[in-house]
């Protein structure tokens, strides 16, 4: 047992060094003279160090009564450093934090997208802080959540209201992480019980003509970058879906036969499928060869040609254009082919196998991808034919295909 007559007299060494006290607990005397008293324990199979005060201001049998408090809560389960570290997180935030004061902590801390980041302060923002903001998160409970689940649900934005709870949930586990409060009550509700089943609802497109016709103007107009403008040029002369569009690869078009053949573990029912590729697509294809031809994909990444471009491409750039996504996605392009191709009077099963929507046969979906090839070869350059005059503004007449 050190005497304070020792630590007194202890002298700096040009190296830290411990003195032992006995039953974890060490004196440690750093280059510069300061003298720290320090508990040595295991907790959950690791070696720590708690820090217990500084000599002068904590004696031998300060730090020794410091060192048996640590001790029993080791012995009860507890994590002495943890409880120490929460106690200072809530005396910072204040004893009686708010869910606000801790969600904006936690919301400042989190590595996120800019976007992303303001987006989700705009939820807590508009949903959340106006209810709850104030209030202690340690005196929240799951009645307080739904409430507001079912407030952002009775405006009919259910995706939000999951979202939201999925946000609370965050700050609450940071909050019980961080000794705010004891629990996190977004895992006691059960959102199928409370939201109402979502209605199913299609990927929002253009399918009006002269709508259509402004649409691809505002594409022609697009002052993105070439990948991008390239992809959503080419999207509705192809209309196949917007992964396999980011997907394509240099090696699987085939300018000779005019013509892009997707492999199967590319396509969602997995059965191969082809593209035939009209002039207007060609040319496209020639616009972006000499910036990513020599790599592996048509439409690579912004940071990395190793890797295509992001999902979110497309979407975003439709976001620029003015259309929000309740109006045009990418997806939409099957859409607004399927539905003007249609009253334009090509065959169905035509438009369906062109769609990759064929049949479910294993015998003949080996074959599929050939199926109605010259008939979709000539309905694809009739449809880019189609598009052009659509956007030259000419008031195009309906004629039903032979």
């Amino acid at each position: 047992m050190l005497t304070d007559k020792r630590i007194h007299n202890t002298k700096a060494r040009a190296k830290l060094y411990r003195l032992a006290d006995g039953e974890g607990l060490h004196l440690e005397v750093s280059p510069a003279g300061g003298k720290l008293w320090r508990f040595r324990y295991r907790y959950g199979g690791k070696e720590k160090m708690l820090a217990l005060g500084k000599y002068p201001e904590v004696r031998g049998p300060e730090a020794r009564r410091r060192t048996g408090e640590a001790r029993q809560a080791v012995s009860e389960g507890r994590d002495p450093g943890a409880e120490k570290q929460a106690a200072k997180e809530r005396a910072r935030v204040g004893a009686e934090a708010s869910f606000e004061a801790v969600a904006r902590q936690w919301h400042g801390k989190i590595k996120l997208a800019d976007n992303t980041r303001a987006k989700h302060l705009a939820f807590f923002e508009k949903d959340v802080f106006p209810w709850i903001g104030k209030r202690p998160i340690a005196e929240l409970s799951a009645p307080d959540l739904v409430a507001i689940i079912r407030r952002i649900e009775g405006r009919g934005a259910v995706d939000i209201a999951k979202r939201t709870h999925n946000l609370c949930g965050r700050v609450f586990r940071y909050g019980v992480g961080h000794g705010l409060c004891a629990r996190d009550p977004s895992r006691d509700i059960e959102l199928g019980d409370i939201l109402s089943a979502a209605t199913v609802q299609h990927h929002a497109s253009v399918t009006d003509p002269n709508e259509a016709g402004a649409l691809l103007r505002a594409i022609d107009g697009f002052t993105g970058s070439l990948v991008t403008r390239c992809a959503l040029r080419l999207s509705p002369l192809v209309f196949v879906r917007p992964g396999e569009l980011r997907h394509a690869e240099w090696a699987e078009f085939d300018f000779d036969k005019a013509q892009w053949r997707i492999p199967s573990h590319k396509m969602k029912m997995r059965e191969q499928h082809v593209v035939p590729l009209s002039q207007q697509a060609i040319a496209i294809l020639h616009d972006i060869q000499p910036l990513s031809g020599q790599g592996r994909y048509v439409f690579p990444g912004v940071r990395t040609s190793a890797r295509p471009m992001s999902e979110n491409t497309i979407n975003a750039a439709l976001r620029r254009m003015g259309y929000t996504k309740y109006e045009m996605t990418g997806h939409g392009f099957r859409s607004m082919a399927s539905t003007l191709l249609h009253e334009l009077g090509h065959q169905h099963a035509v438009i369906e196998r062109q769609l990759a929507h064929g049949e479910r046969n294993k015998v003949s979906a080996s074959y599929n991808f050939a199926e109605y090839l010259p008939e979709r070869r000539q309905m694809l350059q009739a449809w880019a034919d189609y598009l052009d005059g659509l956007k030259a503004g000419a008031n195009v007449v309906t004629l039903r295909a032979a």
